[in-house]
């Protein structure tokens, strides 16, 4: 089960909410939505950013990195 938290005093980017953003982790991708427009910002992992050797189309696909335990 996915633990989704809000963020404290934060404002939409979007519709400029305050107190209206969640954010959660799903295979390493961070997401956060705004519950009142329904906005959507979805973040790479850092190890994907960072990356010389993936193009910026390839970055953009890149789902989540498998890190064997």
């Amino acid at each position: 089960m996915i633990k989704k938290r809000f963020i404290a005093a934060a404002i939409c980017p979007h519709c400029q909410a305050i107190d209206t953003l969640r954010w959660w982790q799903h295979n390493d991708v961070e997401h956060i939505e705004c519950v009142k427009c329904q906005h959507l910002d979805t973040r790479l992992p850092q190890a994907v950013k960072e990356s010389e050797q993936l193009s910026s189309t390839t970055k953009q696909q890149v789902i989540g990195i498998f890190k064997p335990d």
